[in-house]
């Protein structure tokens, strides 16, 4: 036996409220400088359902922020692991936003939302350290090796790692790239144990592209001149994400996986960032081919991104979540699987880690 960082528990929350790519078909879509395109709204949500295959995804309700969503899903982790909230050292939140009230664009970022999901929780022990950790989609990955550091740096035992957004509050009504971004949160427990050699987290990868890639997702002004030029929400520049993400995701999770001294061939599940379809199936296959393998995609790459949408820093513990309690899609995860954990987004940064259970 040797120490390991090991998950104990999962949790998340889907929103409740189901918004499906017809409530888009009223919508005033603009390009980038302002104006209208010759396509009518169903031709272009056809061909966004095409390439993303986003059908649905889903929103948090007006009463909650991005906050609520994260308490719910690390109430649940705490129960799968059977922890009591009190007896944590470390609860870190990857977010982006901040909490947005409905029907405002006000992105509160102190406290924390590590600050406001612990008091949401009724967390009463000061020596539960909470913090954010903001690195785009990335994020609750990034929580994670953050975590891992301090787990074995001796300066924690127990961490909750959650993830929870709400896109929906943060998006431009005017421009195509909304019908992507949803809502969610996930979360998951580590803990430091003696366990079997070889299980827990055993291998990891970070980096962060900003001499020309920093910029590929901001904050800007909507698409339509006619509102308030000083109001920021999130904006992306697709292709260029795109090509971004097929050259150097694949790298990373190699690098994560030799870093482990795992090959290909041994992982038995991929849990991706659900950015759109198109993409994550681009950089799975490019991925097997590094290692000259044929990639069975549907067999090893979960995806929830056709009804949830992308809800960045949620997908992954999300995907991780249901996977485990309900069988999700046919996947599930036994003693002994190699899985492997990635995520690219604003930053831009790609970040990887690989677990055996």
């Amino acid at each position: 036996m040797k120490p390991a960082i090991v998950i104990t528990g999962t949790g998340s929350c889907v929103p409740d409220v189901c918004v499906p790519n017809s409530a888009f078909l009223d919508r005033h879509f603009l390009d980038e400088d302002g104006t209208p395109f010759p396509n009518p709204n169903e031709v272009i949500i056809e061909k966004f359902q095409n390439i993303t295959e986003i059908a649905e995804r889903r929103y948090a309700r007006p009463d909650q922020t991005s906050k609520d969503l994260g308490a719910i899903a690390g109430h649940k982790a705490l129960a799968d692991a059977g922890w009591d909230a009190e007896d944590l050292d470390l609860l870190i939140v990857g977010q982006n936003f901040g909490d947005i009230e409905h029907g405002s664009k006000v992105m509160e970022q102190m406290p924390s939302i590590a600050s406001r999901v612990k008091h949401e929780m009724g967390i009463e022990n000061p020596n539960v350290v909470a913090f954010d950790v903001l690195a785009g989609c990335p994020g609750w990955i990034q929580g994670v090796l953050v975590a891992e550091a301090y787990l074995r740096g001796g300066l924690a035992k127990k961490a909750l790692v959650i993830g929870c957004e709400t896109l929906s509050r943060i998006v431009d009504v005017h421009d195509r790239d909304s019908m992507i971004f949803s809502d969610g949160a996930g979360a998951a427990c580590f803990e430091l144990q003696d366990a079997e050699e070889g299980t827990g987290i055993i291998g990891r990868a970070a980096v962060s592209y900003t001499k020309n890639e920093a910029y590929f997702l901001k904050s800007n002004p909507s698409n339509n001149p006619e509102l308030d030029r000083t109001e920021r929400l999130i904006k992306m520049k697709g292709r260029k994400i795109y090509e971004f993400a097929i050259r150097n995701v694949p790298d990373a999770m190699k690098a994560a996986l030799d870093n482990a001294g795992v090959d290909l061939s041994e992982v038995k599940k991929i849990f991706m960032h659900q950015a759109n379809a198109k993409l994550d199936h681009a950089v799975g296959e490019r991925l097997y081919k590094l290692y000259g393998m044929k990639a069975d995609l549907d067999a090893v790459m979960p995806m929830s991104i056709q009804w949830m949408g992308n809800s960045s820093v949620a997908t992954v513990p999300t995907l991780l979540d249901m996977v485990r309690h309900e069988n999700y899609q046919g996947h599930s995860i036994e003693k002994g699987d190699v899985v492997l954990f990635a995520s690219v987004g604003a930053g831009m940064n790609i970040n990887a880690f690989v677990y055996r259970f």
